[in-house]
């Protein structure tokens, strides 16, 4: 006497349009029910009242040679004596540009003075030229 039926010799199919069913369900679901911020709640840290663009003074701009020196007016300097000259200036911000063949680490270790003296840097990418 056998107490479970045995199962058939054919394969079941299983069926895909239920499980289609289910998923999109679910998307609409959790579509209806997401909280979206309004958008006329979005803060834009915009304010440009106290300054125009034609009347601002531009950033210094510092070129990382591939000699891990750093030009700045004209003249290379070594980059402790680059950090005591824009301390005694007063710059907390500045453009950092490389020359073409620039090593990745020199250009690593200026940034990251510049980081740790609280000076803000802009990378200004070089056109690399291509043959």
């Amino acid at each position: 006497m056998q107490l479970v039926e045995p199962r058939p010799s054919r394969p079941i199919p299983i069926r895909i349009t239920p499980l289609i069913d289910v998923v999109f369900i679910l998307l609409v679901f959790f579509m209806l029910t997401t909280r979206l911020l309004p958008v006329d709640y979005l803060e834009l840290a915009n304010n440009t009242s106290n300054r125009s663009p034609s009347t601002g003074e531009p950033l210094p701009e510092l070129t990382v040679t591939a000699n891990g020196k750093v030009q700045w007016q004209g003249q290379d300097m070594a980059l402790d004596q680059l950090m005591t000259e824009l301390g005694n200036a007063g710059i907390t911000e500045v453009n950092l540009a490389t020359t073409g063949d620039t090593p990745l680490g020199a250009f690593t270790r200026v940034l990251s003075s510049l980081v740790d003296e609280g000076i803000d840097s802009h990378w200004k990418r070089t056109n690399a030229t291509t043959p």
